[in-house]
């Protein structure tokens, strides 16, 4: 299978757009699916750095452990899922647009099953990230270009 791909462009520099998709406290005001996180230390975020992120699909609630296991300010990071059924992979990339004052954001979502979740990864997990991920970037820039953001 293939990762999920979005890509979108907003009008704010790779720096601050970096800032705000890598911190995880951000995820449930952006993400619909996202219903809580929590920083496992109270350390920056840093590769190495493992967040529990709950995540609400249909009317099921699962929490898993997710890694930052690169972090290249402000062009890209990746960060790995290292428990439960369902394991994503999340891999995000910022281009700078016009001179540095906006930014191409791209997000690639792949999934690994265990268990129950080699069943659901193609039945009810993909398909629900399919259908999400677009409105996930419609907000972020929406939240990022108001000018609450700046």
């Amino acid at each position: 299978m293939t990762a999920v791909k979005e890509t979108i462009d907003i009008s704010r520099s790779p720096a601050e757009v970096f800032a705000y998709v890598t911190d995880p406290t951000h995820l449930p005001q952006w993400q619909e699916s996202a219903v809580a996180v929590r920083k496992i230390d109270d350390t920056p975020i840093a590769v190495g750095s493992k967040v529990a992120v709950t995540r609400r699909l249909g009317r099921r609630e699962f929490t898993s452990t997710m890694q930052v296991i690169e972090l290249d300010p402000p062009k890209r990071w990746h960060v790995h899922g290292i428990d439960g059924p369902v394991r994503g992979d999340v891999q995000g990339t910022i281009e700078p647009l016009g001179g540095g004052e906006r930014s191409r954001l791209t997000l690639a979502v792949d999934f690994e099953g265990h268990g129950l979740g080699k069943a659901l990864v193609p039945l009810m997990v993909r398909p629900h990230v399919r259908k999400e991920m677009p409105r996930d970037e419609r907000t972020l820039k929406g939240i990022l270009e108001s000018d609450a953001a700046r």
